[in-house]
């Protein structure tokens, strides 16, 4: 019988030192949760025997049970790293194609090829699903999808229409090209955008066709003529470029022409053709096809009430054009209550969806699968969703992540108790050997 005692022993001290050599090498696994062995006595035991007279028949491991306490943290540069302070677990979905749900503390996410946020072992990050101003929409297991990033946001929109607002300096001298201007023709200049003394000024519109692609538009500003004395105007030729190509608004390639009284005020805009428009500042353009597009584009320019002709320098001080590009996502941010947003380069901001944490009434029931994946069992509870501060679910923090709870020196003192309660049980066991081995060497 003592041999079945100390064996008993033995085994239990196996399992202990196999969960504790378990828990040491699982040190620097994220979100790891460590185990701890229960033992329980083993009682022969019925009504003819004398309860002060009973001798235990040894040891049984009742239990390897799980320690959810807090792990440490670990900061980093991801933003979509996250830690649960407190109670919960993510939810990940390791296969599309199936309606199975682990539960992770590992909150190490990044994307993958097809742009969902996924761990390292390829499950999905799991989300409520939320209208435009980031509220859920539907809660529950079966309304959690996969978190998946954008690859671009809006539609694309072709430039009509720039208000302007420019001031051109009334001190600016008219070019000359002295070639043509000693040669009596009459010019004083002619102009060239490649060289910067036939113009005065110059500014960039950034515009966009119909594909969303972005175009520069260049207007280059010429001094034509200057206000001699009161009631008197000057006049300034802009030309106007989108890439190589320029733009025309009536006839030929003539610039527009604006006009300035003598005080600096803004008195009309003139078509290459003479034509001015109502509103005086406004200017249509000729259909003309983007280098970037097939697609014809109309595009008009309104210099506005703003602009002006005083001693100041140049200036562009406001622009305003109606196009709009497609947005490549930029950048992702997690805010503190579990809402993933996406930012774009279009200046879009979408909500994606609402980070869901699951708990349990029994954590410790949960079924290990690997990974720091965990599964529910009759024992834990079905999974109870909820979201970030939520009462009974932890606090969210992103750019860290949440390290193994493991105590290196406490699991190593434990493995030498483990280690010692072993050596004794065998001790145990040979002596009872030897004892056995004595009454058979008896003679009679």
């Amino acid at each position: 019988m003592t041999f079945y005692t100390s064996l008993s022993g033995l085994q239990a001290s196996q399992t202990e030192m196999a969960t504790i050599s378990h828990n040491l090498a699982n040190v620097s696994t994220n979100g790891f949760k460590k185990s701890r062995v229960e033992f329980a006595d083993v009682m022969a035991s019925n009504v003819s025997v004398s309860p002060t007279q009973m001798v235990g028949s040894g040891t049984v491991v009742k239990a390897v049970r799980q320690q959810f306490s807090q792990g440490g943290s670990q900061q980093s540069t991801n933003s979509l790293d996250m830690l649960i302070s407190g109670e919960g677990f993510f939810a990940v979905k390791p296969d599309l194609n199936s309606a199975k749900v682990s539960f992770t503390r590992n909150g190490a996410f990044f994307v993958d090829n097809d742009r969902f946020v996924t761990d390292a072992n390829g499950g999905k990050l799991q989300v409520y699903p939320v209208d435009g101003s980031g509220t859920v929409v539907a809660t529950g297991l079966d309304s959690m999808v996969s978190l998946r990033l954008p690859a671009t946001s809006g539609v694309p929109s072709a430039t009509k229409k720039i208000d302007l607002s420019i001031n051109l300096s009334a001190n600016a001298s008219i070019p000359k090209d002295s070639t043509l201007f000693a040669a009596g023709t009459g010019k004083t200049y002619a102009f060239d955008r490649f060289n910067p003394s036939t113009y005065n000024n110059s500014s960039q519109t950034t515009i966009y066709d119909a594909l969303g692609n972005a175009q520069t538009m260049t207007n280059y500003y010429v001094r034509d003529t200057a206000s001699t004395g009161p009631g008197t105007t000057s006049t300034w030729k802009v030309y106007t470029f989108v890439g190589s190509e320029q733009l025309t608004s009536g006839s030929g390639k003539d610039p527009m022409t604006m006009t300035f009284d003598d005080k600096g005020k803004l008195q009309s805009v003139a078509a290459g053709n003479g034509t001015v428009s109502t509103p005086s500042s406004f200017v249509a353009f000729d259909f003309f096809t983007p280098a970037s597009s097939t697609t014809p584009q109309g595009l008009s320019i309104d210099f506005g009430s703003m602009t002006t002709q005083l001693s100041s320098p140049f200036v562009k001080s406001a622009e305003v054009q109606d196009g709009r590009a497609i947005g490549q996502i930029e950048s992702v941010t997690i805010s503190e209550y579990g809402v993933v947003s996406a930012s774009f380069s279009n200046g879009d901001t979408q909500p994606l969806g609402k980070v869901a944490l699951a708990n349990f009434s029994n954590p410790s029931g949960l079924r290990q699968l690997g990974k720091s994946y965990w599964s529910a069992t009759g024992v834990s509870g079905e999974a109870r969703l909820g979201e970030a501060g939520a009462n009974g679910f932890g606090n969210l923090s992103t750019g860290a992540i949440e390290r193994s709870n493991v105590d290196i020196t406490e699991e190593l003192v434990s493995l030498i108790a483990a280690q010692r309660n072993f050596q004794a049980n065998a001790k145990s066991l040979e002596t009872s050997s030897q004892i056995s081995q004595t009454i058979f060497n008896m003679r009679s």
